[in-house]
């Protein structure tokens, strides 16, 4: 009988074909293999040892976890937390503290009392028998070693460039805002206003951009040259293209820059860390105030005799995304102006002229193959209720609405 390494390579290879009969046996081999323990350490070892090596090629425990999620399920990425709870236990220092987050967030640490014994307890936790756990450490394993490289956003554990980030937002004084943008977000999502909705959301807006020129300002007199940094966030089926779209709006209006990777199911954006920090604030809370107005405008049409398609959602959370763009720019330019009145113009632009241009340049070294996705609307009556949904003094709408693109990667499709 050959060695558990051996057993999880043949298996591993196995899953990752297209023969379901040798995937079945190579598992039942692996299954009445060299002795439990010894598999099951083995199992850890290996996937320990290939998520290690996903971290130098720019994935994050976040990023790692989603895609787990939308490809194995909820079940194998929990799996996945514990694998990178076991990596982490024996990672190097430095370790960023940012990344520690990430694993916080995800509730991932290491909470069995030895790895010959994990993968028995983990099943006993998720009430499987061992075949099935078997079968799904294997396919994490085969999704792991099969993830392709992708763009290295900050310097992973263990690296010399690898630094301890205090926040995303720039210290206390970040915080207070960002709560105060929070609070508005949350009163913009549980309202059933539409209008107070779009106020509470501008004014969200406005709190931002003007927190985003102080940053800017703080960090021009500040000793030492920075770098913009990235996040990466979630544009999951269904309607992936329009929340590739929404993302790409919401970085617009806030300093950055946005690129789509379709098959991986998220959207990358670059910026400095407190544009990153609202934009993700504010793609979390459109994203729900858009889910909801569909939802309600889904009701309307029925009540009036229609019936709800796939053409009409998608059409109504394109027409929201673009108009909502329309709303944050439109923010974010009056609290320029404000701002240069009272700080300046020759101070300030300067200082925005050379973010933007930092910005633009760490996109195109880090996307040098960026393609265009054209977004078709193919519902007229859903393009209206999504721009209507999203400005609500705003109803006349075209009978040709424009057409839009969103960036992607030499992943993205056309």
């Amino acid at each position: 009988m050959p060695d558990a390494e051996e057993l999880i390579d043949d298996a591993v290879t196995a899953a990752r074909g297209r023969d379901v009969r040798l995937a079945e046996r190579q598992l039942d081999r692996l299954v009445v293999g060299t002795g439990a323990p010894d598999v099951d350490a083995a199992l850890l070892r290996r996937l320990a040892r290939d998520v290690g090596r996903l971290w130098p090629r720019g994935w994050q425990p976040a990023d790692l976890a989603r895609l787990a999620d939308r490809r194995l399920g909820p079940r194998p990425a929990r799996l996945l937390h514990d694998v990178m709870a076991a990596q982490r236990r024996d990672l190097p220092d430095p370790v960023p503290s940012w990344w520690d987050d990430q694993l916080r967030e995800l509730d991932a640490r290491v909470w069995w009392a030895d790895d010959g014994g994990h993968l028995a307890a983990w099943a006993a936790r998720e009430g499987i028998d061992r075949v099935t756990a078997l079968r799904e450490a294997v396919d994490a394993l085969a999704l792991v070693v099969g993830l392709p490289p992708i763009a290295v956003l900050r310097p992973p554990p263990g690296s010399t460039a690898a630094r301890v980030v205090t926040g995303p937002a720039g210290g206390g004084r970040g915080s207070r805002i960002l709560d105060r943008v929070r609070a508005l977000l949350a009163k913009a999502e549980s309202t059933t206003f539409p209008a107070e909705a779009e106020a509470l959301t501008g004014k969200a807006q406005e709190l931002i951009a003007r927190h985003s020129l102080d940053e800017a300002l703080l960090a021009a007199e500040a000793p030492g040259p920075d770098l913009p940094s990235g996040v990466r966030l979630g544009t999951d089926a269904p309607y992936a293209g329009a929340k590739a779209l929404l993302v790409q709006e919401v970085a617009a209006a806030n300093g950055c820059e946005s690129v789509w990777s379709d098959d991986l199911g998220f959207a990358t954006v670059l910026g400095w860390p407190a544009d990153l920090a609202a934009v993700e604030l504010l793609y979390t809370s459109l994203l729900v105030q858009a889910t909801a107005a569909m939802l309600a405008g889904r009701g309307e049409r029925r009540a009036s005799g229609g019936r709800r398609t796939r053409g009409y959602d998608e059409s109504f959370l394109n027409a929201f995304a673009l108009r909502i763009g329309e709303r944050l720019r439109a923010a974010t330019a009056a609290a320029n102006r404000q701002a240069v009145q009272e700080a300046g113009a020759d101070r300030l632009l300067p200082v925005l002229a050379a973010r933007g241009e930092a910005v633009r340049e760490r996109f195109e070294t880090l996307f040098p193959g960026v393609t265009r996705a054209r977004l078709t609307v193919r519902d007229a009556e859903g393009w209206a209720s999504g721009t209507s949904a999203a400005d609500r003094a705003s109803l006349d709408v075209g009978d040709a609405p424009p057409t839009r693109q969103v960036r992607g990667g030499r992943r993205g499709r056309r």
